[in-house]
């Protein structure tokens, strides 16, 4: 079986995890009756392709990896699929980014006022949602919850504010790039903890599952850096309004490879040859090799904490799947 056939498979179990949450969070925005018919429509738009089962899904695994009962986790679960879905829209707005595989964006489709209001939108009956959930969580969870959730969203938006002033700059360090899309992964681990917490985890346990979802996130992260590189479109857009992809950043640290990837770059039309060509050097190069192989620490380190909890919960096992198929095929 290839690693994308593989991958398939593993996000369509994730999928069956999170779907309950997801269709919770879809009914609740597009119930609301809005005067302004284009702004339903766009989110309408917006939530027939949003498929956020991650996070619900992590939820549920880690609720029921120390004990708890996966189903108290649906309701957390659809807030988090709106809020997740509001940092998305203000991101692509923030990096102007107009297509996202072969479909438009909600800024692509819709342009930016229409898109800002869909992710307040979005924001505020999240908010609601899960202040509704933490109303059925015992003693001090609501407050933990509602705390973890604050967290991880303010730093998922100092990575965002910082990613802003690198704009552009192929001077950019790894290190300065890679420190970003960790802290993009916050809300993954916010996530994670939020799972453990309603299971009635213990601190050990919440700590297990705190990192376990910060390198979860992490690689998905990391996996997404490798996958730009191969997209005409998605690179062009990195080019002319993002940072690079983490690899090529890494890739450009040997001068002579630096030199003849910003060649390409600066060709006014870039062609699916040139993103396999720009790949190709950038995958050879041992700068990535040595990245590879950290990341492979970070999938040995995450798969060691799973591990712990695959005799309380069989679904352990989707996340340490979807680990080791982070570099599969890249």
């Amino acid at each position: 079986m290839s690693s994308k056939v593989a991958i398939k498979k593993i996000l369509t179990e994730m999928e069956q995890l999170g779907r309950k949450a997801c269709e919770i969070a879809k009914e609740a925005i597009i119930k609301e009756k809005f005067e302004h018919e284009p702004l339903g429509e766009a989110i309408s738009y917006f939530m027939k392709e949003w498929r956020n089962f991650q996070h619900p899904a992590l939820l549920a695994i880690a609720c029921e990896a120390v004990g708890g009962e996966p189903e108290k986790t649906t309701l957390v679960g659809a807030a988090l699929v709106l809020l997740t879905g509001a940092a998305d829209i203000h991101d692509d707005i923030i990096d102007k980014s107009k297509v996202k595989g072969a479909k438009a964006t909600l800024y692509g489709k819709f342009g930016e006022d229409l898109s800002i209001l869909v992710g307040d939108a979005l924001l505020f009956k999240g908010l609601i949602l899960l202040s509704t959930a933490c109303k059925d969580l015992p003693e001090k969870q609501p407050e933990t919850v509602q705390e973890l959730v604050k967290q991880g969203f303010f730093e998922l938006g100092t990575a965002e504010a910082k990613e802003t002033h690198l704009r552009r700059n192929w001077n950019v360090t790894p290190k300065e790039y890679l420190e970003i899309v960790k802290r993009k992964a916050a809300v993954a681990e916010a996530t994670a903890r939020i799972g453990a917490v309603i299971g009635g985890a213990t601190p050990e346990e919440v700590e297990d599952w705190g990192t376990i979802g910060r390198i979860f996130g992490m690689l998905i992260n990391i996996r997404d850096e490798f996958v730009d590189i191969f997209e005409v479109k998605e690179l062009r857009n990195r080019i002319d309004n993002e940072c690079l992809p983490l690899p090529m950043l890494y890739a450009m640290r040997n001068p002579k490879v630096k030199k003849e990837i910003i060649r390409l770059l600066k060709k006014e039309k870039l062609t699916k040859d040139d993103t396999t060509q720009i790949a190709d050097i950038v995958l050879r190069t041992k700068e990535v090799q040595r990245f590879k192989t950290k990341i492979q620490y970070w999938i040995e380190e995450v798969t060691t904490k799973l591990n712990k909890y695959e005799s309380r919960s069989k679904e352990v096992e989707i996340l340490n799947k979807i680990s080791k198929l982070t570099l599969g095929d890249l």
